[in-house]
C-alpha cells in the first residue's frame, strides 16, 4: 500500500476510534462508563474530596463544574484546543475545497475526521479520570450527532465522486467544432489562450448567415443566452484527456488501489435516482455542517462552564438561539460585502437578469426582503414563547416588554415585505398614470428612478436599532449584567447607522455594474453584528453570575469578543480567497462573468 493509501487508512482509524471507545459509554464522554464506575468505588471519597477542595470558585453554593474543577486540566485544554482546531479551522477549509470540487477535497476532508477522532479520544480520557459533574447534559448528544454526520458526509464526498467520474466517462466524447466556432472562441477569449473548447459547444450561432462575435453584434451576442451557457457549461482540457471527470479523480486517489476499488464497486450500488438522492443529501450536509459545528461549540461551553442546569435552561437557550441569530446575520452580512450572492444580487451590486443567471435566480427575492422575512419569522414565533420561563405564573412588567418587543418585529418585518413587494410598489404608483402613446412614455420623465435600481429598505437596520436602543436601556438584576446588555445594544445601534450610510452612498451613486460594490460601511455593519451577536450570547444570568463569581467585570467579555471577532472576520475572508482560487484552479479557462454563490452561511 502507497503513502496515500496508509495516510487514508490511518485518518479512518482515527474516526472510528471514538464509535469504537463508545461501546463501553452512554453518550459522548456523558455519563458514567463501566470503568470510571469501577475507578470511582475504588478512589471515589478521594475524588470527591479533591473535587471539592479544588473548587475555585467563591460561591460555595453553586454546583461544581469542570471551570473550577483542576484536576487533569491539561487534557481538557487540549480536547478543547483539538475541538476548535477541527471545527473552526479544518472543516471550513474542508467545505470550501468540496463547494470549489478542488482535488483537495477528500485530503481536508480525511484531516478533519482525524482531528476530530484525536479531539474525541481526549475527551473520553479526560471523562475517565474526573467525576460527572453534569449529568445528562446536551454537549454529550450534540457531539455524537455532528460526528455522525461529517462521517457520512466525507462517506458520501467518496461515493458521489466516484459516480460523478462514471457519469462523465459516458458524456466525455468530443463533438465537431467548426472553423468559425473556433474564431468566435479566439474573439472572446484573446490570442493568447490555449486551443481549448466547451465541452457541450453546440456552435449554436455559427451557421451560415449568422454574425459573428468578432463583428460589430458582439455586445448582442455577448448577453444573449448561447454565450450565457458558455458561462456554466464545464470546459474540456484536450491536453488532459486522462484526467476528465470530477477533480478528485486527478488527485488525491489518483492510480492508488482504493482508486480502483472505488470505480469498479461503486457504480454498481449507486446509479440512476440512487446517486442523485444521495448528491442532493451530501449537498444538504454540506450547507448545514458548519452551522450543527457551532451547535456542538456552543453545548460544548454550556457543559465546561456548568450552566443552564434546571429552570435556568430557557434563559440560556434564549440567548443562544437569538445571539447565535445575530452571529450568523453579521457573517452572512460580511460575505454579501465580499461578493457571496452577487448572482442574486445580494452583493450590493445590480442584479443580473434572466439572460445571465437564468429564470429562476432572477426571481429570487432580494436581499432585503429575505431579511425582513426573517425579522417577521422571528417576531410571529417568539411572541409566544416569552413567558417560558415564568409557565404557569403571574405575568411580570419584564414579559410584556419582550412581548412587546417581538410584535415590534411582527410588524416591523411585515412592513419590509411590503415595501420589497414589486406588486405593492406599482400599486403606490397609481397616482400619476403615464400616457398611452409610446414616445411620451419613451421620455426621461417617465423612467423609472435611477434609485430603482437597488433595494433602499431602512426597515432591517430600524428594527435591530431600536433593539439594540431597548436593550441598552433594560434594567436588568446587577450592574454587570446591565453593563453587558448595554454592550451589544449599542452594537446593534452601530450595525443600523452603518447601513444606513449604505444607503445614503448607493442614494447617491445607485449601482451600475454586476461585479460586487463592496461599500466600506458593511464592513463596520459585520463586525457589529457578530460580536454583538456573540456579546448578546454572554448575556445570560448564569454567565453573568459565573463573572461576578471570578470578580470579573462587563470588559472581560468585550475584550476578548472584540478580538474574537476580528480574527473570526480574516479567517472568513481567506476562506473565500481560498474557494475563488481552488474553484479558478479547477476551472481556470471560466469568465469572470460567471457568478458563483461563494462561500454560503
Amino acid at each position: 500500500m502507497g503513502p496515500r493509501g496508509r495516510t487514508i487508512c490511518v485518518a479512518l482509524t482515527l474516526a472510528l476510534i471514538p464509535p469504537a471507545l463508545a461501546q463501553g459509554t452512554s453518550d459522548h464522554g456523558g455519563n458514567t462508563t463501566h470503568a470510571k464506575t469501577s475507578a470511582s468505588n475504588t478512589h471515589g471519597e478521594c475524588n470527591m474530596h479533591s473535587a471539592m477542595t479544588m473548587d475555585k470558585s467563591p460561591s460555595h453554593g453553586t454546583p461544581l463544574s469542570y471551570w473550577s474543577y483542576n484536576e487533569h486540566a491539561g487534557i481538557v485544554y487540549a480536547h478543547i484546543a483539538f475541538m476548535i482546531l477541527t471545527w473552526v479551522l479544518a472543516l471550513p477549509l474542508a467545505t470550501v475545497f468540496s463547494i470549489a470540487r478542488s482535488r483537495l477535497k477528500l485530503p481536508a476532508q480525511l484531516a478533519f475526521l482525524a482531528l476530530n477522532g484525536i479531539g474525541m479520544v481526549t475527551g473520553f480520557v479526560y471523562n475517565h479520570h474526573t467525576p460527572d459533574l453534569y449529568p445528562d447534559n446536551s454537549h454529550h448528544k450534540a457531539g455524537w450527532a455532528v460526528t455522525f454526520i461529517a462521517t457520512g458526509w466525507v462517506v458520501l464526498s467518496v461515493v458521489t465522486s466516484f459516480t460523478a467520474k462514471v457519469y462523465d466517462d459516458a458524456d466525455c466524447q468530443y463533438q465537431p467544432v467548426s472553423a468559425q466556432a473556433m474564431v468566435e472562441h479566439h474573439c472572446i477569449h484573446g490570442p493568447s489562450s490555449p486551443d481549448h473548447r466547451w465541452s457541450r459547444d453546440s456552435g449554436q450561432g455559427t451557421e451560415r448567415n449568422t454574425a459573428s462575435l468578432c463583428t460589430s453584434s458582439r455586445s448582442n451576442s455577448w448577453n444573449s443566452n448561447s454565450f450565457n451557457a458558455h458561462l456554466h457549461e464545464p470546459y474540456r482540457d484536450d491536453n488532459h484527456d486522462d484526467d476528465h471527470g470530477d477533480p478528485e479523480k486527478s488527485g488525491f486517489l489518483h492510480n492508488t488501489a482504493l482508486e480502483r476499488f472505488f470505480s469498479s464497486h461503486v457504480p454498481r450500488f449507486v446509479f440512476g435516482r440512487t446517486a442523485t438522492a444521495l448528491e442532493l443529501v451530501y449537498i444538504v450536509i454540506e450547507r448545514f455542517i458548519i452551522p450543527l459545528g457551532f451547535v456542538a461549540i456552543a453545548t460544548g461551553a454550556v457543559a465546561y462552564g456548568g450552566i443552564a442546569r434546571g429552570d435556568k435552561f430557557f434563559n440560556i437557550l434564549a440567548h443562544f438561539v437569538k445571539g447565535g441569530i445575530f452571529f450568523w446575520y453579521g457573517l452572512l452580512t460580511f460575505g454579501r460585502w465580499m461578493g457571496c450572492f452577487a448572482d442574486l444580487g445580494w452583493a450590493w451590486n445590480v442584479k443580473p437578469g434572466a439572460n445571465v443567471v437564468g429564470t429562476k435566480k432572477a426571481r429570487r427575492p432580494s436581499a432585503e426582503f429575505t431579511e425582513s422575512f426573517v425579522i417577521w419569522l422571528y417576531g410571529a414565533t417568539n411572541v409566544f414563547m416569552e413567558h417560558l420561563t415564568a409557565w404557569g405564573k403571574a405575568w411580570t412588567p419584564m414579559d410584556l416588554e419582550h412581548v412587546s418587543i417581538t410584535i415590534m418585529f411582527f410588524g416591523g418585518g411585515l412592513l419590509g415585505m411590503l415595501i420589497e413587494s414589486p406588486r405593492i410598489r406599482s400599486c403606490l404608483n397609481g397616482t400619476l398614470t403615464p400616457p398611452l402613446h409610446a414616445y411620451a412614455q419613451l421620455q426621461r420623465e417617465w423612467q423609472p428612478p435611477d434609485s430603482y435600481v437597488h433595494s433602499l429598505n431602512p426597515l432591517p437596520g430600524l428594527v435591530i436599532m431600536l433593539l439594540g436602543m431597548m436593550m441598552s436601556s433594560h434594567t436588568q438584576h446587577s450592574h454587570v449584567s446591565s453593563m453587558i446588555h448595554k454592550q451589544w445594544g449599542t452594537l446593534f445601534v452601530g450595525f443600523a447607522l452603518a447601513r444606513a450610510v449604505t444607503y445614503i452612498i448607493f442614494w447617491l451613486k445607485p449601482p451600475t455594474s454586476y461585479m460586487p460594490g463592496r461599500p466600506p460601511s458593511e464592513i463596520v455593519a459585520a463586525f457589529c453584528l457578530i460580536s454583538g451577536g456573540l456579546i448578546f450570547m454572554a448575556s445570560n444570568a448564569d454567565t453573568v453570575r459565573a463573572l461576578e463569581a471570578y470578580e470579573l467585570d462587563a470588559m472581560f467579555t468585550f475584550t476578548v469578543v472584540m478580538g474574537f471577532t476580528a480574527v473570526l472576520m480574516a479567517w472568513q475572508m481567506l476562506l473565500l480567497a481560498i474557494k475563488n482560487w481552488t474553484s479558478r484552479r479547477s476551472r481556470p479557462f471560466r469568465t469572470t462573468l460567471s457568478f458563483e454563490p461563494g462561500l454560503s452561511v
